[in-house]
């Protein structure tokens, strides 16, 4: 596929759904490839089994795939998949850190914002792990796909010549990485898609119609590239894959964990209840009010994503948004 040489070793750090199906990748490839979960029964079943039973059921992974509980074990790779949700990443990372090499190449799958503290994957893993050489991989990509070699291209942001390094582990004829230096449009586009992606779920369960999501999904990204240039990125990363084609993904189909949670809070379901029933994560809760936060700062506008946070946290009614929005004064398209 390429004239590139792979890491001699990978460790995916996370043993979710899309973990599970970028070691599966990694390993299909040829590299060596460690998965590390959390939970032991996902360990057994993908070690056993050879899939994750857990997170993503029914798919076949590589007979070569290995997986470990061990964190220490793990960090034994040349190089790091970092696929932990965004709001643990921190902790993760801190632990990973003391195992590791000092400049241990990471890419960073995960999309969010730290709730706490409002920074990005690489502003984090820069606090806890500064030496350590960061990429950013992101874009229109459901794990299953992924897992079942259906054709899927992304993002694969990295500053330095260890890019060659990553197309090799995980390039592939279905799996396609686009490289950008622009590690923070990269970012950007995936946490923000995942609030909007609630709001076009909403727009479904409340039956408002295919000309409100398509309105909605052209506003929101309108917010989300007004946002990322005013921070520093690039406007031609935001309408990219890691931008605009994450969120037509995430914003189009139920199979994304973001926009079957807002189409159950379009039905009228309680924000709690919907969350108790799932063993994924939804990263646009924990996020809606981080974004917020830096779009404050940056003295930007952003009114969907304003209303994710207000539903969310229970500030207001999701009668109560839609007729604010609704409200709103005509103006300009450019603003």
């Amino acid at each position: 596929m390429n004239k590139f040489t792979p890491f001699s070793s990978i460790s995916v750090i996370g043993g979710g759904a899309w973990g599970t199906a970028l070691a599966h990748l990694c390993a299909e490839n040829g590299v060596p490839t460690l998965l590390w979960a959390r939970e032991q029964d996902v360990v057994d079943a993908v070690t056993e089994r050879n899939e994750n039973t857990v997170y993503l059921p029914g798919v076949s992974l590589s007979p070569a795939l290995q997986a470990t509980s061990d964190l220490s074990k793990s960090a034994k790779s040349e190089a790091f998949l970092f696929v932990v949700p965004a709001q643990h990443s921190r902790v993760v990372l801190s632990s990973l850190k003391e195992y590791a090499a000092e400049t241990t190449p990471i890419a960073l799958c995960s999309k969010g914002i730290e709730r706490n503290t409002g920074l990005l994957m690489t502003e984090v893993l820069s606090e806890v792990w500064p030496e350590a050489r960061a990429a950013v991989l992101s874009g229109p990509s459901f794990a299953k796909d992924v897992a079942q070699g259906l054709p899927t291209a992304v993002t694969l942001a990295c500053g330095d010549e260890v890019a060659e390094k990553w197309l090799a582990t995980i390039g592939a004829a279905h799996f396609r990485p686009y490289v950008s230096s622009d590690l923070l449009g990269a970012e950007l586009g995936g946490a923000i898609k995942n609030v909007l992606a609630i709001a076009a779920g909403v727009v479904a369960g409340k039956g408002l119609g295919e000309s409100a999501k398509a309105a909605l999904i052209a506003r929101g990204f309108t917010e989300f590239q007004r946002l990322g240039v005013a921070l520093g990125a690039e406007a031609q990363t935001m309408a990219g894959l890691s931008g605009l084609g994450d969120l037509i993904l995430t914003a189009s189909s139920p199979q994304s964990r973001n926009m079957s949670l807002g189409l159950e809070l379009g039905k009228g379901r309680a924000l709690k209840t919907i969350l108790a029933e799932r063993n994924s994560v939804s990263e646009g809760v924990a996020t809606a009010e981080a974004v917020i936060a830096l779009a404050r700062k940056a003295n930007i506008e952003m009114p969907i994503c304003e209303a994710v946070a207000d539903l969310v946290n229970e500030r207001k009614t999701i009668d109560d948004i839609i007729a604010g929005l609704l409200a709103r004064p005509f103006k300009s398209e450019a603003k």
